[in-house]
């Protein structure tokens, strides 16, 4: 079984937007899918709920104790992780994981904190799997703006361990869609394909990059 990890310590960037989209698209592309929802507030858990019936069926992992149990034929679990998740925490988080997707925001505030969770998810080093394939995404940005000109800026020039970039796949505008489905319990490739065409198209570079070996610890 394969673990995703949706992962920000700040609050508000998206991640259980991020997570239950990449879910809804895995799982009407015939993989089994599970989701485990530490965030205190729930939205996955509630998401996945109001699911209708005549969409695939994505589970609810058990939590108990930090463990995570999921039903039997699990393809991919993915977790959507609170926030203030650092130190043990974040590291217990991240060391059985193969892949995490991070969301980032664009503002002064959000960028600052981004980079210094990425300086502590590396001091970590030796707690985790130091194998596991990250990439960055952009969430809820207003294209041409100052704002996303920084994180722009910021995305191209911070540096991981060894002088690489930090790896950043694709942007994801600021649209009312993500809202809209999430009513509904749906993923925005399950919802009204006329109108979320352009957002379809921002998320072909995660999604091919997940679906790809590059996605996995080699």
């Amino acid at each position: 079984m394969r673990k995703i990890l949706v992962l920000n310590p700040k609050g508000g960037c998206g991640k259980s937007t991020i997570a239950t989209n990449i879910a809804g698209y895995l799982s009407i592309n015939g993989q089994n899918v599970a989701m485990a929802d530490f965030d205190p507030q729930k939205s996955t858990e509630d998401w996945i709920s109001r699911r209708p019936t005549h969409v695939p069926k994505i589970s609810i992992a058990n939590i108990k104790g930090g463990k995570i149990a999921v039903p039997r034929k699990t393809d991919t679990l993915i977790i959507d992780t609170p926030a203030a998740s650092h130190g043990k925490k974040l590291a217990n988080f991240v060391k059985t994981s193969e892949t995490m997707v991070i969301p980032l925001l664009p503002s002064e505030i959000d960028i600052r904190a981004a980079e210094r969770f990425v300086d502590e998810l590396f001091s970590l080093k030796k707690l985790i799997n130091r194998k596991i394939k990250l990439v960055t995404v952009a969430n809820r940005v207003r294209e041409d703006t100052l704002s996303a000109a920084k994180l722009d800026y910021f995305l191209n020039h911070m540096k991981l361990p060894g002088g690489r970039k930090l790896p950043f796949i694709t942007v994801f505008r600021n649209s009312q869609n993500y809202i809209k489905a999430a009513e509904k319990g749906l993923s925005i490739f399950e919802f009204a394909p006329a109108k979320t065409t352009y957002d379809r198209e921002q998320w072909k570079p995660l999604m091919s990059w997940l679906m790809s070996q590059r996605s996995l610890p080699g």
